[in-house]
């Protein structure tokens, strides 16, 4: 990607910024940042400086790297509040554990005469280096969320509450034509996103720090991917 391309993305990302919004912070004009993003000429030094500390990137990302990680499968980013829910989850660590995961809690809902059951998942991220770069293996944690008419659940399923949340989003079309390059790449969209736009990624026990939902419309396949993120002070 062209440094021009690197400056049309990062101005994108920053809550769709103008052309002329970013001339007036850089006290440019519309048509010397227009001919930035088109490659006929390149900014001052000066100006390097000041559009790297805008965007929160390094002059080696906006001159030599490829910052665009958008693609025609996603969504526009969007903030969601999620509601308090309540649900049971179950992990597999093994050398494809996502399946095993989803069948586990699959099964539950079955088992609890759940119908049209609502499932999420994430990574399982306590691993030994020895279980990762060794056995080649990974962790996954699937989660049934309980509808409220379900109030009772077998013992051993243990019911986790969690409290209503702020996520940034982004959707997924057909996700698993590509999944391994697909879902990395929209976590890697959303943390661009926040990074360049200063919103702060929440981190707490308490809440699912990110997860994934898939779903079906029309008979197309839709996968939702969600970050929390902090509350921002005004």
């Amino acid at each position: 990607m062209s440094f021009g391309q690197n400056i049309q993305f990062l101005r994108k990302m920053r809550n769709k910024m103008t052309q002329e919004e970013l001339a007036e912070k850089l006290g440019v004009s519309r048509q010397t940042v227009s001919k930035w993003e088109l490659d006929v000429m390149h900014p001052e030094m000066d100006k390097v400086i000041e559009i790297c500390k805008l965007f929160s990137c390094s002059m080696d990302e906006l001159i030599r790297n490829d910052m665009n990680v958008s693609d025609e499968a996603y969504s526009d980013i969007r903030m969601e509040y999620v509601e308090p829910f309540r649900y049971i989850r179950y992990a597999v660590v093994s050398t494809e554990p996502e399946d095993d995961a989803l069948d586990h809690v699959k099964k539950w809902a079955k088992m609890l005469k759940i119908q049209n059951p609502e499932i999420i998942g994430w990574d399982f991220p306590v691993l030994s280096q020895e279980q990762i770069n060794v056995f080649n293996m990974h962790g996954y944690i699937a989660a049934l969320i309980l509808p409220d008419n379900v109030t009772e659940t077998a013992d051993f399923m243990d019911i986790v509450n969690q409290d209503k949340q702020k996520y940034i989003v982004i959707t997924i079309k057909d996700p698993m034509i590509a999944p391994f390059r697909l879902i990395p790449n929209a976590y890697k969209v959303l943390m661009t996103h926040m990074h360049i736009n200063r919103i702060p990624h929440k981190e707490d026990k308490k809440i699912i720090s990110c997860f994934e939902k898939e779903y079906f419309v029309n008979g197309t396949s839709y996968m939702d991917v969600y970050i929390a993120v902090d509350e921002i002070e005004s």
